[in-house]
């Protein structure tokens, strides 16, 4: 591909973690990362040596002009930023003890991006030099002003000749709008090159066929069921829209209680590739490990690789993004590289 910039966009947000297996109160600490899906990918590829750019919106100030300083020092474009609004926003992910029911809490109503409005949008400057553009479903799920603007960024990167990627990320606790994934994604799929999640995003968001033995997600099934549903759905996307070119799925799965197993897909026309498996017995953190691998498959096509070695490159940086303690992954290309695992 030529030199322009891979654009993400997305809401940008805060991290913070409280240790429920200390006096987390009392100390008075509250670890955070910044974090938000499209910037995990956006931080990935600029660590890579990508052109990456971000666009958000946070409200004009000093903690926040801070944060976009911290983001341009780690390579990342932020000049399209949107200055505006009151309140950044922030999810509660905390971590220790009991974390399986502790869950997300999210704090981001009213946030600057979710009151982003599509007057406020200057469609030449923001896909100014920009060959692809990545969001994901956590935007349309905010509102329905968010899910207008995706639509219409899709139609402006459509007619720009810009590439698409779409990741799949269902947040239950934000389709609270009166709007369905099913009554939203498909609209937006309809322009996507890239389409990448797992079988039951698929089915949830864009309505794809799933056998009926495989309707429980947290259920860990037999591999060959679970690659050939994969397959089943990456064919039926690349049928029902036409601009789809790749599908993408990731399954991972919780292993001996702290580990996991990991092993992804990948449908380039009619071949089907499968990754290697990874396997675990314990990890440091679960989030951004699915945006590692959207940004693993973004830097492999846009470097003209294989798509056989862009999905082991994507599979064990996702992997690898395990180990760190961050939203975003901070390892370089040679240290992804020494984790794939050889057949």
């Amino acid at each position: 591909m030529g030199e322009g910039k891979i654009l993400n966009f997305g809401e940008i947000l805060l991290r913070i973690s409280p240790d429920t297996s200390s006096s987390w109160v009392e100390s008075g600490l509250l670890p955070f990362h910044v974090g938000g899906a499209e910037l995990n990918v956006a931080t990935a590829l600029a660590c890579w040596g990508l052109p990456s750019a971000y666009s958000s919106a946070m409200p004009d100030n000093t903690i926040c002009r801070d944060i976009a300083t911290h983001l341009q020092s780690k390579g990342i474009d932020v000049s399209r930023m949107h200055w505006s609004g009151e309140r950044l926003g922030i999810y509660y992910l905390p971590k220790g003890k009991d974390v399986k029911n502790a869950g997300v809490v999210y704090d981001r109503a009213g946030s600057s991006f979710a009151s982003l409005s599509l007057e406020q949008i200057d469609w030449d400057a923001l896909f100014f030099q920009v060959e692809w553009f990545h969001f994901s479903a956590i935007c349309p799920a905010i509102n329905q002003q968010a899910a207008d603007i995706c639509l219409a960024a899709l139609k402006q990167a459509k007619a720009r000749n810009v590439k698409i990627s779409l990741d799949l990320n269902y947040r239950a606790k934000l389709w609270k709008y009166g709007k369905t994934p099913l009554e939203v994604m498909p609209a937006l799929a309809e322009y996507c090159d890239l389409i990448m999640g797992n079988i039951w995003a698929a089915e949830l968001m864009l309505g794809t066929s799933l056998e009926e033995p495989l309707r429980t997600v947290e259920q860990e099934y037999p591999r060959q069921l679970l690659l050939e549903q994969a397959e089943r759905t990456s064919i039926e996307l690349q049928q029902r829209f036409k601009n789809c070119k790749y599908v993408a799925n990731t399954f991972r799965f919780d292993y001996r209680q702290t580990g996991i197993k990991y092993f992804t897909t990948l449908t380039v026309q009619d071949r089907f590739l499968v990754s290697n498996e990874y396997l675990s017995e314990s990890i440091v953190d679960k989030v951004g490990s699915g945006d590692c691998f959207m940004a693993g498959l973004i830097y492999g096509f846009h470097q003209g690789m294989q798509a056989n070695y862009t999905l082991e490159f994507a599979t064990a940086a996702a992997y690898d993004k395990l180990f760190i303690a961050s939203d975003a992954t901070s390892s370089s290309v040679s240290e992804i590289e020494k984790r794939i695992q050889n057949d």
